[in-house]
């Protein structure tokens, strides 16, 4: 029917013109949809009729909203939640879907700590050394200085008769080792070890007389010969210890300690060699540096060093929160889901649309068959005539708001998309119905 439609418009406009050749004038002619139905033998509604020229542009359009976009996302993955579905109104910013995040979630976690740690690191080059750090410095300091003065005067004789005096107790400690216990100590040792051995001969005389009997363990030189036996071992125990030869661990380590002894007063006894000097001299300026790099703090270029690594670590955070938000579609407008084309589960590719979402308050009409032959006679602004083929009592004024400058091949033609704006909106609109756009 559109196709007969636009056939009877094109003989129309042609006898028009032939007429025109003829008679030196220029009629004007019933034109639009009813001259086309009058052309096909077919009667349009008497409210529709559209006075034009010769050079009227008929064209079939689309409606379509103002407002409509397909959206995809920007990055690939498999769909964890579908939040919103076709029919579905959304506000601008709204979650439709998320795809599953949990790898870049963990890259947020460490970006955010490795943040945390660049930033620490900057507080602390801008803060300088604790108090603490200083007083630590300045004490190996006062170390070293007092080492080296002690070089330097040598040995006092205090130090000198304290050191004999060590080297003396240790001698005698590990002679003690060797010697035995005192004669006190003797005596005592073994008249105990005699008392337990007599001791024990009377328990076992006393047991010997009542040894034949059936009850011998519950009777009372049974217990007391056990005690008796007890007391001899423990005396003899004490005894022998005393008089053996000292442990083996015991005499290496007073051996030691006679040995450190001795050279600490050999090397007080002489005098401080150029090496040792030289070691102490080291340690002082080592320490004195370690005093003076504190006090002075950080250096700038430290400072601009963490400065750059707070920035990096603030950018690498940038990148994972923006890798996150990719798993995410959003609105980008309030509208209403006209279609989808996903459900959890499904892998989905970045830039492939998934969403077709719509303002439907608004419409217009685009037409992209109009030929170059046409084009160049529609600008933006002039004022059109628009019916519908499903809603035949309807027709709506509008005008043309865009033209687009380039043009695409379509059926061996080059065919420009014209936007017209609509005077006024009705509710039977559906986007994609197919409409006829005049300009007079």
């Amino acid at each position: 029917m559109k196709r007969k439609l636009l056939i009877a418009v094109g003989a129309v406009l042609a006898l028009g013109i032939v007429m025109t050749m003829a008679a030196g004038s220029v009629p004007f002619l019933k034109g639009g949809l009813a001259a086309a139905q009058e052309a096909a033998g077919e009667e349009g509604p008497e409210s529709v009729e559209v006075i034009q020229g010769p050079h009227a542009v008929i064209s079939e359009a689309a409606v379509v909203p103002v407002r409509h976009a397909a959206l995809s996302l920007s990055a690939s993955g498999i769909v964890a939640e579908v939040l919103a579905g076709e029919g579905d109104a959304v506000e601008q910013g709204q979650v439709i879907l998320r795809l599953r995040d949990a790898h870049q979630q963990a890259a947020v976690a460490q970006a955010e700590a490795g943040l945390e740690s660049a930033r620490a690191r900057l507080a602390g080059l801008q803060a300088g050394p604790r108090a603490q750090e200083i007083a630590t410095a300045q004490a190996s300091l006062d170390a070293a200085e007092a080492r080296l003065g002690r070089l330097e005067e040598g040995a006092r004789v205090e130090e000198i008769s304290a050191a004999r005096a060590s080297l003396t107790a240790a001698n005698a400690s590990l002679q003690r080792l060797f010697d035995g216990p005192d004669e006190h100590t003797r005596i005592a040792a073994e008249a105990d070890l005699a008392n337990a051995e007599a001791a024990l001969h009377r328990a076992q005389a006393a047991y010997d007389q009542v040894a034949d009997r059936k009850d011998i363990s519950m009777l009372p030189q049974s217990l007391e010969l056990q005690m008796a036996t007890n007391g001899y071992e423990a005396a003899k125990a004490r005894h022998d210890a005393l008089f053996a030869d000292p442990d083996d661990h015991l005499v290496a380590n007073a051996q030691a300690v006679v040995e450190q002894a001795q050279a600490t007063l050999e090397r007080l006894m002489e005098p401080a060699t150029e090496n040792e000097f030289a070691e102490a001299e080291a340690m002082v300026r080592q320490a004195q540096a370690r005093v003076e790099l504190l006090l002075a703090g950080a250096r700038s270029e430290e400072i601009a060093a963490a400065e750059a690594m707070v920035a990096e670590a603030e950018a690498a955070l940038e990148q994972a929160r923006a890798s996150l938000a990719d798993t995410e579609l959003r609105a980008p407008f309030a509208g209403t889901i006209a279609d989808s084309y996903v459900k959890i589960g499904e892998q989905v590719v970045a830039a492939v649309p998934v969403i077709e979402l719509a303002d439907f308050a608004a419409w217009q009409v685009e037409t992209d068959d109009l030929t170059e032959l046409d084009v160049v006679r529609v600008q933006e602004g002039d004022e059109v005539h628009v019916t519908f083929d499903a809603i035949e009592d309807l027709e709506i004024t509008g005008k043309v708001v865009r033209v687009k400058s380039i043009g695409r091949e379509k059926l061996g033609d080059i065919t420009y998309v014209v936007t017209v704006q609509l005077d006024e909106q009705d509710s039977r609109l559906r986007w994609n119905m197919t409409a006829l756009v005049t300009i007079p």
